[in-house]
């Protein structure tokens, strides 16, 4: 592992100290800048020296040695931490680099993600390479280790072993164990994963929990086996609830659960005034709902909603970081600490006029500079999906007695197949259509029937989806056929097609998961696919999270997983995989 991506070395421990005592000469100094001092929760007037990519020194005091320095008088301006999006999940439709870059713009200079894409698709040696190549970039990118893969894989345990997640759990670059979406297993009798959080702990890192409407039973035993958050909270009791148990509460603002100005307004009725608990995540929202930013976005709500503006702030930033007992180095302004910070043009307009991500100009006045943040995909085999196989008539039967309704954007439920499956294409006065997820190595399928997607879309094909793997939902035969022929052509991606002919692609060209351009670009094109299907009788609202959350077994009832159809509450297959 590269050390000295993660900790100064010695040498540069002595430059740091060099650069007080004026024998170096810092590279930046934010002169007379009024910052958020996060420890004794005020607005002070100081200096603030930088030498590359850290604070060295806050106070009343103007280096004397300013050889080649950057001086910016930044009199009448606010300086706050950057912020820190605690619960990224960097891979939807956007990818990693996309999504670190793009929430820079808007003052977000750390991101803690997901891994579980790298798990599925990579080697765990080029994930490592992967994680050393991201702490290169001005924008911190952490990471926290799943320890199931919130589906029925048919390799799962090739994946999820001890080896495998002890190593992603020992790597400086994971702060995190999580999310625990596998908690009724532990509760039930999973040693396996509760040896795993164990190890989290020991290592001093905080275990994310997964507990959407849990009781106050569930939350004292997961309190117990060791977890430390969680974000699925839907309610302000439920904040509250959580809090005085003592766990570290993530509010949600996201494209499934924006709940963060209600939840803030309940938490007001509720008497809270102490928020040091508290922390906000747009836990991995679709693209066009970053149109505005990240966590700026965030900060705004909760000083719109009445939450003391410094509270606001360090919700977005020393709260988060002295959670992963990170607060040593991230969250604050202060001598140690990487120059993560954000200039105001008022303190009551978090988006900033410049951002300065360790150290270096990511915006400076309104202008950004895009040309630091760079990553060859191609090196780690993340490149265009090519498939060695062809969709075949006979992959396209449906004759299953059991199909999925969609009940909202997150519940499926079972319902009894009454309509032949076995015709070319669905009568297109309802809203049953056809079902296929597909091996994206053209081994296994699984076909049934899906009510409440649309009511007359002839195919969607995507190679997003929560496995890898191909997912097919439309009316006719011919026209999926057409939209798979089309994917495929684009190296993975979205597409549409109607009464032959394709009215909307999106191409995924990083292994059929993930766009390749710019974040703008796909913010429309994210806009474009929901009002398409929006068209065709599509009645909710967030479509890339309906694909993903097909196959995901952490959300009731029903689910298409690669294994099979699957009963979620029992974990039985219903109707297994069909090998081609």
């Amino acid at each position: 592992m590269n050390e000295h991506l993660y900790r100064w070395r010695n040498k540069e421990l002595r430059e740091h100290v060099s650069v007080v005592d004026g024998t170096l000469a810092p590279t930046l100094v934010l002169k007379n800048a009024i910052y958020l001092n996060v420890f004794l929760k005020q607005w002070i007037k100081a200096h603030i020296w930088i030498y590359k990519d850290r604070i060295v020194y806050v106070g009343d005091n103007f280096p004397t040695n300013t050889l080649n320095t950057e001086i910016v008088n930044c009199e009448k301006k606010y300086i706050v931490p950057g912020y820190i999006e605690p619960h990224a999940h960097p891979f939807q439709l956007y990818n990693p680099l996309q999504l670190a870059e793009y929430a820079s713009k808007t003052g977000t200079t750390t991101l803690v993600n997901d891994n579980l894409l790298w798990m599925n698709l990579i080697t765990q040696k080029k994930a490592f390479t992967l994680l050393d190549d991201f702490m290169t970039l001005p924008i911190s990118m952490y990471w926290w280790t799943r320890f199931d893969s919130q589906t029925l894989l048919q390799n799962e345990h090739e994946i999820f072993h001890d080896s495998n997640i002890l190593a992603w759990l020992n790597h400086k670059a994971v702060i995190q164990g999580g999310e625990l979406t596998s908690w009724p297993q532990v509760l039930a009798d999973d040693d396996h994963i509760l040896y795993w959080m164990q190890e989290a702990i020991r290592l001093g890192k905080p275990i994310e929990g997964h507990f959407p409407g849990a009781s106050e039973s569930t939350l004292t035993k997961m309190k117990l086996l060791g977890a430390s958050a969680d974000h699925e909270s839907m309610t302000g009791e439920e904040v509250f609830k959580r809090i005085s148990l003592g766990y570290q509460v993530g509010l949600r603002y996201s494209s499934i659960r924006p709940d963060l100005p209600r939840i803030l307004s309940e938490l007001k009725q509720l008497g809270m005034n102490n928020f040091d608990a508290l922390t906000m995540t747009t836990d991995g929202s679709t693209p066009a709902f970053y149109e505005k930013g990240l966590m700026n976005q965030c900060i705004e709500i909760a000083i719109q909603q009445g939450v003391p503006i410094i509270d606001a702030y360090m919700m977005a930033s020393f709260n988060a970081a002295k959670h992963f007992n990170m607060h040593e180095r991230l969250g604050s302004i202060a001598p140690g600490r990487v120059a993560h910070l954000n200039i105001l043009e008022s303190k009551e307009n978090p988006t900033p006029t410049s951002v300065i991500a360790k150290g270096q100009w990511m915006k400076k006045d309104g202008q950004f500079s895009n040309d630091k943040v760079k990553i060859d995909w191609r090196s780690y085999g993340i490149q265009p999906l090519e498939l060695d196989w062809d969709l075949e008539e006979s992959d396209l039967q449906f004759s299953l007695p059991i199909g999925l309704r969609m009940v909202n954007d997150v519940i499926i439920k079972p319902y009894a197949v009454s309509i032949d499956g076995n015709v070319e294409e669905i009568d297109r006065n309802h809203d049953e259509s056809f079902l296929m997820l597909i091996d994206r190595k053209g081994k296994w399928r699984v076909n049934t029937l899906i009510k409440g997607f649309t009511t007359n879309l002839g195919g969607l094909v995507s190679s997003y989806s929560t496995t890898g793997d191909i997912v097919l939902i439309g009316k006719s035969k011919h026209d999926l056929t057409i939209a798979f022929n089309r994917m495929k052509e684009l190296g993975g991606g979205i597409v549409l097609a109607d009464k032959g002919e394709i009215i909307f692609e999106l191409p995924l060209t990083l292994s059929g998961l993930m766009y390749e351009g710019s974040m703008e670009k796909l913010i429309e094109k994210d806009k474009q696919l929901n009002n398409t299907l929006k068209q065709y009788g599509y009645m909710y609202n967030d479509p890339p999270y309906n694909l993903l959350f097909l196959s995901s077994i952490h959300l009731p009832f029903i689910r298409i997983t690669p294994q099979g159809i699957v009963d979620v509450k029992k974990k039985e297959i219903l109707f297994p995989a069909i090998m081609r």
